[in-house]
């Protein structure tokens, strides 16, 4: 069964960096889509940013040019640096892990990580 631990939020200031680090194990068949969520209070969850096993990116609009999504396929890790962080980033940020089984895609999730950016 697969498993994601992720690593990395905390506080910081506004105009501030963090990087969010992912590690996925327990995987029998191939990872697809690796990303990351974010949910802030009394908010839904959104997608930040996920990457392909290809490397295809997608990005939420309001991160383009501050985050950056990247992947190493033969650690099943996916990392998420965060530049020019503001408070609207503040969340709980969640790993998202897909996994290609024979039936059809799994989705494993992180147990999330705070990040709470000051102004």
């Amino acid at each position: 069964q697969v498993q994601v631990k992720e690593s990395g939020g905390g506080l910081v200031q506004a105009g501030g960096s963090l990087r969010l680090s992912c590690a996925a194990s327990g995987i029998i068949f191939s990872i697809d889509g690796m990303g990351w969520y974010r949910q802030a209070p009394g908010k839904q969850r959104e997608l930040v940013a996920l990457i392909l096993s290809g490397g295809t990116t997608n990005y939420q609009e309001s991160v383009k040019g501050r985050f950056t999504i990247s992947r190493d396929n033969a650690k099943n890790t996916v990392l998420l640096q965060m530049n020019s962080l503001k408070p609207e980033d503040t969340a709980v940020y969640y790993c998202y892990v897909e996994e290609a089984q024979p039936g059809g895609y799994v989705e494993v999730w992180g147990q999330g990580t705070l990040v709470t950016v000051s102004s």
